[in-house]
């Protein structure tokens, strides 16, 4: 008899002996409250059934601490009973979200199969990055998205809060940012901008879904919005051959100092690099930033800053990361930023180049580790979410070595990307999803799931090679089965033709 699917793997999982546990409406929920309200939720979504907790069996939620590492959970199931023991909160979370692929229907009856369970991350972080600029997405939608991810076990949700076309967080210390620079989308779209209010719901509501926000102010390009609200700070666009093809390609016209920018070429923008006024700013932006976000991460982008000197860009992040140092974060930056040698020693690098690293990439990566710190690895032809499905809807776009199918979302192993670079030096995996495309919650969904559970499954699951199943073969099995439990949960995935999906 197969094993239950679960996604991510699991580092030990093992069928019983005995019979099955079955569900019934009677069935008691004991435990801790958050877990068991969780559980609640998500059994009556996917089965129809309300517990009521009066029966004799049921299912205990606990909470102890021996059970392993940070985030690890055990749970065992048999006909009398069904036990999730979580070495802390995460832990016990992470369970539920087990127990609820575990649910599966055997006639008219719902039923957990006799398993044993044992599980923990392999990376602490795992993250999801959704883009907020280049189309705007209301709370609501961004909270649906936590839900999503959690469901996987990922645990931050990186908000890429700036970029060219817009600036979506309100600043009491920058108000016109917001007041001016928020307006547009790509294409023309409407924009729009959390208020602090906003933003404090999205990181509580992250927060009992054991996630962190890392929020991300991309500089010193990417900056267009900036000079939109204070334009003393920003550089007039710089437009060269290679941005005009872009331009031809995509649409959007060339930026134009003061006027909203709605096209997709990048590279174009730069902050004042030799203006003080320019760091008292960062200074405000990061130091508000700081105050409303508990989590210890703030992301200081650093990527694509094509019109600005080497000698420049290196100046810049070294004093922009040491703002951010200096408020008690760990700054973030994409890996371009690795190229300045006097970044802040603390500073984590985000790898967004190819699972085949080119044009010195992987040089720049590794800086970090020859700092002291850390990488979160994000190959942009393995795990960037929007990047088009070979087969399916128009949506996304194609530059990361053309469209992603889901076999090569997961078919890469963190370890071997960058040479010299192993688990040590691996904070976790992250898996962006850019907007030029994606205007609504249905098309987050549509091109996250499936490959979602493939970055899922590379920052949770043990190392390709070490599980039997770690394999492509056993992935697509397992995410088929988990086809009508994303539908009861209102996941509008794209049924991807290299899944065999379940149907009831």
């Amino acid at each position: 008899m197969s094993l239950p699917a679960v996604v991510p793997a699991p580092a030990s999982i093992e069928r019983g002996q005995g019979k099955p546990f079955r569900l019934h409406g009677g069935t008691a929920v004991a435990g801790e409250t958050d877990a068991a309200a969780a559980l609640l939720a998500v059994v009556e979504a996917r089965t129809g059934l309300t517990l009521t907790g009066e029966g004799r069996l049921g299912v205990d939620l606990r909470v102890d601490p021996s059970t392993g590492g940070p985030e690890s959970y055990r749970i065992t199931a048999e006909a009398a009973s069904v036990v999730v023991t979580g070495a802390d909160a995460a832990g016990l979370f992470y369970g539920v979200q087990t127990l609820a692929q575990l649910l599966t229907r055997d006639g008219e009856e719902w039923i957990i199969p006799a398993v044993e369970i044992t599980d923990a991350p392999r990376f602490a972080y795992r993250g999801v990055m959704l883009d907020v600029a280049r189309h705007f997405h209301p709370v609501e939608t961004v909270k649906g998205y936590i839900d999503r991810a959690a469901s996987v076990k990922l645990n931050a949700l990186h908000l890429h809060l700036t970029d060219d076309q817009g600036w979506r967080l309100h600043l009491d210390s920058r108000p016109k940012l917001a007041e001016r620079a928020s307006g547009t989308s790509v294409g023309g779209d409407p924009g729009g901008f959390y208020t602090k209010d906003d933003y404090r719901e999205i990181v509580a509501y992250a927060a009992a879904n054991h996630m962190i926000v890392v929020p991300e102010i991309d500089m010193p390009g990417h900056t267009h919005a900036v000079g939109l609200a204070y334009p003393e700070l920003a550089e007039a666009p710089s437009i060269d051959e290679h941005m005009r093809e872009v331009i031809r390609a995509y649409g959007g016209g060339e930026p134009t100092p003061g006027v909203p920018y709605e096209g997709l070429a990048v590279g174009f923008s730069s902050l004042r690099i030799d203006d003080e006024a320019t760091y008292d700013f960062i200074a405000d932006v990061f130091g508000e930033l700081a105050a409303m976000t508990p989590g210890p991460y703030l992301h200081l982008g650093g990527d694509e800053s094509l019109s600005t000197t080497d000698e420049d860009f290196a100046s810049f992040i070294a004093r922009a990361s040491a703002i951010i140092a200096d408020l008690g974060k760990t700054p973030v930056a994409w890996h371009e930023a690795g190229a300045a040698s006097g970044i802040a020693d603390t500073t984590v690098g985000q790898y967004w180049g190819f699972v085949t690293p080119t044009g010195g990439m992987d040089e720049r990566a590794r800086a970090f580790v020859a700092n002291g710190s850390q990488l979160i690895l994000s190959p942009a032809d393995a795990i960037y979410l929007d990047m088009q499905y070979p087969s399916g809807p128009e949506l996304g776009l194609t530059w990361a070595n053309g469209p992603t199918s889901v076999e090569r979302a997961y078919a890469w192993e963190p370890s071997d990307v960058i040479s010299g670079i192993d688990d040590s030096d691996i904070l976790g995996v992250e898996a962006p999803l850019w907007t030029e495309t994606v205007r609504t919650a249905a098309d987050i969904d549509l091109m996250a799931f499936p490959r979602i559970a493939a970055a899922a499954e590379a920052g949770w699951s043990p190392a390709t090679g070490t599980s039997d199943l770690r394999t492509w073969e056993s992935f697509r099995a397992r995410v088929g089965e988990l086809g009508p439990l994303w539908t009861s949960l209102g996941i509008g995935f794209h049924p991807s033709d290299e899944i065999p999906w379940v149907t009831e």
